[in-house]
């Protein structure tokens, strides 16, 4: 007789299957994921963004009709789903177009939850760290021969992309605290990296948040397994009432899954792993930094509850080789070292910087930083302007214009920040354009720089344009 846990299998495989999905904000990085596994589990998927890039004509060329611009048009004959992000109004017109024609309408976060309530799920929450570690869980168990289905925030080159439908039991997924997403996921395996304030924008302060992530807890049943970080208060504030079994990882002595460091090849930790006090595994976290050495611990502890042997943890973590825009190497040529990254914000900047300058040891780091919304910016401009330090030379485009209001333009600018970072005897710089920035970096760059272009916005084609003219125009 076929079991509970079979039937479910299957029923995720085919439901989609010639099912017509459409997705309002299709480019955004959650949505190119969920696009591509809905395009391999057989449905007809078609989306809109507001604008072209290189993410979209890859997913035309995976099969989907993918329209720039929105309106009411795009919504195709026989559709039966729209899927929007949470950045997209209730004022969008395919939205309203999709309510007219009786279409059923669901948010990205609910869509995850139901994918997910039909596999065993396995979800990664925290403020930073989101993307990389659920990447390498979907990465070990692929590895392992486990086959799951994972969604990603970030394309994998190792996994193929940032998604995609396996015929396992295991759903991975990125579970993002943004507009309280991640209350859609009802995960039996979940971590929770680390709690700061961010997203202020739909968040009234930090405790709101906190208790954001409480409710997140309570979304992992009895039966299952929180793996949390024992050295951020924050996160055992939030995880003190939990329903299922709570394990610490870290580095201190209390913490049930217990990393301590043998040494380091330029900022690659080797660490030997403990469980509830017993030798687990030893492995080198595959990433510089101490920031990627507790993702691994994390990592490692959902890896155990989803069936994975230490031996095969240690292997899998070790030559894990990290997320797109996660510290990437673009290009070494002329002397010089390009490196994007997606961080925007201030923990993660230092994090970054730190490990960046570890593992390169460059003579000088010239960092362009493109600050990525502006109420984000205004929030925590103190700390953004403390955040560089590692950085000889920061460099700032305009504010990447995002969710905000015309109004929230007023409030704030990269030039206040440039001024912030200089009161504290830093060195930066204000070119509002890429092409400003590309003419200065043409009259500075020097053998033995290495230009980390840094942000979630599209600061990343200013990386290519570099590579671009160190290899043909220098």
């Amino acid at each position: 007789m076929e079991t509970e846990r079979e039937s479910r299998t299957d029923q995720s495989s085919t439901s989609y299957l010639g099912r017509r999905v459409h997705l309002i904000g299709i480019g955004g990085s959650g949505m190119r994921g969920l696009a591509q596994m809905l395009l391999d589990a057989g449905a007809v998927v078609s989306g809109s963004d507001s604008c072209g890039n290189g993410s979209l004509q890859r997913l035309r060329d995976a099969g989907a009709t993918v329209a720039v611009g929105q309106a009411p048009e795009n919504l195709p004959d026989g559709c039966e789903l729209v899927v929007y992000t949470a950045a997209v109004s209730d004022q969008n017109p395919e939205r309203i177009a999709a309510k007219r024609r009786g279409i059923e309408v669901i948010k990205y976060a609910e869509m995850l939850g139901r994918l997910m309530r039909r596999k065993t799920g396995l979800a990664v929450a925290g403020t930073h760290g989101k993307s990389t570690t659920t990447a390498m869980v979907a990465y070990a168990l692929r590895q392992a021969g486990a086959d799951p289905s994972f969604i990603v925030g970030a394309t994998v080159e190792q996994l193929g992309g940032p998604s995609g439908a396996g015929a396992g039991e295991h759903f991975v997924a990125e579970a993002c605290e943004f507009d309280r997403s991640f209350l859609n996921l009802s995960p039996k395996y979940a971590a929770i990296l680390n709690i700061e304030e961010d997203h202020l924008d739909c968040y009234r302060d930090l405790e709101a948040i906190i208790e954001a992530f409480r409710a997140f807890t309570s979304r992992v049943g009895s039966d299952g397994v929180l793996i949390a970080n024992g050295e951020d208060r924050n996160v055992l504030e939030a995880t003190r009432d939990a329903l299922c079994d709570v394990e610490t990882f870290g580095f201190t002595d209390d913490c049930h899954w217990r990393g301590e460091v043998l040494g380091d090849d330029r900022g690659r930790v080797h660490l030997v792993m403990y469980k509830a006090g017993e030798e687990f595994c030893r492995f080198t976290a595959s990433l510089p930094g101490m920031h990627n050495a507790y993702n691994s611990l994390a990592a490692a502890g959902l890896l155990y509850h989803a069936g994975l042997k230490p031996s095969q943890i240690a292997e899998h973590l070790a030559t894990f080789g990290g997320a797109k825009r996660r510290m990437t190497l673009k290009a070494q040529d002329g002397g010089i070292t390009v490196v994007d990254d997606y961080a925007h914000h201030p923990t993660e900047i230092q994090a970054s910087l730190r490990a960046l300058r570890d593992y390169y040891r460059p003579e000088r780091m010239l960092c362009i930083f493109q600050p990525h919304q502006h109420s984000r910016t205004r929030f925590l401009l103190k700390d953004f302007a403390a955040s560089f330090a590692q950085a000889d030379e920061v460099i700032l485009p305009d504010i990447y214009f995002v969710r905000d209001s015309e109004k929230e333009k007023d409030h704030i600018s990269s030039s206040d920040l440039v001024a912030q970072i200089r009161m504290r005897g830093g060195s930066a710089r204000y070119e509002p354009t890429f092409e400003g920035i590309l003419e200065y970096m043409k009259t500075t760059l020097r053998d033995g720089d290495l230009v980390v272009t840094m942000g979630a916005g599209n600061v990343w084609e200013l990386a290519d344009e570099l590579v671009r003219w160190i290899r043909e125009d220098r």
